[in-house]
């Protein structure tokens, strides 16, 4: 499973989801859908964007987790 770290990273860099609507041309709901973990899709474009935005690596934003099979 891939988690997103955006409601972490947004957290220590103490931001609003609404400061990286303001500040890309990223959509509000894109970034809620990655902030809560809902997205199942994200263009590569708004990757580049958002890590360009917040200075982050995309191994920082996303990272690959083992699934429980209980």
């Amino acid at each position: 499973m891939i988690r997103c770290n955006l409601s972490r990273i947004l957290g220590e860099k103490k931001l609003k989801i609404a400061d990286i609507a303001n500040g890309t041309s990223l959509h509000r709901n894109t970034l809620t859908a990655l902030y809560r973990e809902t997205a199942q899709r994200i263009e590569l474009s708004a990757v580049d964007e958002l890590c360009e935005f917040l200075n982050c690596s995309v191994g920082e934003l996303f990272e690959r987790v083992e699934e429980d099979n209980k």
